[in-house]
């Protein structure tokens, strides 16, 4: 299977159209996988001397290789937002609603923390592409409440903040979370959401700021 590398051929163009050598290919992309596993490990505290141990380079590779943690962190920023729009669109054309709704729920939830903790880094960057995600997961929920699988008293806003919630931290009440707590956590918040539901909802669904 071939694998497709976004912020890779972003870091390696150079406006000529040539192409770079295999050595400073697999360093970038040691660097970008690099990265993402900083994010996944260390939250928002990524530092370029974290980043290039854990690729194996050293920091002067580092920056010959990327210019600088910023550009590389937008670029992996970047390539994480065409992965959830990616898998928003092809759970849309799923033939069973429910199911493409299941599916970008576990994906986004799997994702969201990697994807905040950079945007973090960067000093809270998002802001442009929170429109094209929000109007996916409402197409998501609405998709499935007209096919009946989502109870139709739950807005999708209630969906952003509760695939939010499934995201733990490790500790709580001197309990320490298990390596699969946030899936325990979505399939709980799953189950809540499948119509018709239990009972009737207090408040009002959130809003748009």
């Amino acid at each position: 299977m071939d694998v497709t590398w976004p912020a890779v051929d972003r870091l390696l163009d150079d406006g000529t159209g040539h192409r770079p050598r295999a050595d400073a290919r697999r360093n970038v992309e040691r660097l970008v996988a690099a990265a993402r596993g900083a994010a996944r490990e260390a939250g928002s505290q990524i530092t370029a001397h974290d980043v290039a141990r854990r690729a194996g380079v050293g920091i002067g590779t580092f920056y010959r290789r990327v210019g600088s943690l910023e550009d590389l962190l937008k670029a992996v920023l970047d390539e994480l937002i065409g992965e959830i729009t990616a898998t928003a669109d092809a759970c849309l054309a799923a033939a069973d609603p429910w199911e493409g709704f299941r599916a970008f729920a576990v994906s986004y939830v799997r994702s969201r923390n990697e994807l905040c903790d950079i945007n973090e880094a960067l000093g809270h960057v998002l802001d442009h592409s929170r429109a094209d995600l929000r109007d996916r997961i409402r197409k998501l929920v609405e998709r499935a409440q007209d096919a009946g699988a989502v109870r139709a008293d739950v807005g999708w806003t209630d969906v952003a903040f509760l695939l939010v919630s499934a995201a733990t931290g490790p500790h709580t009440l001197g309990l320490r979370a298990g390596d699969a707590q946030w899936d325990r956590n979505l399939h709980i918040i799953l189950d809540g959401l499948r119509a018709p539901g239990s009972g009737d909802l207090p408040g009002e669904p959130p809003q748009a700021l």
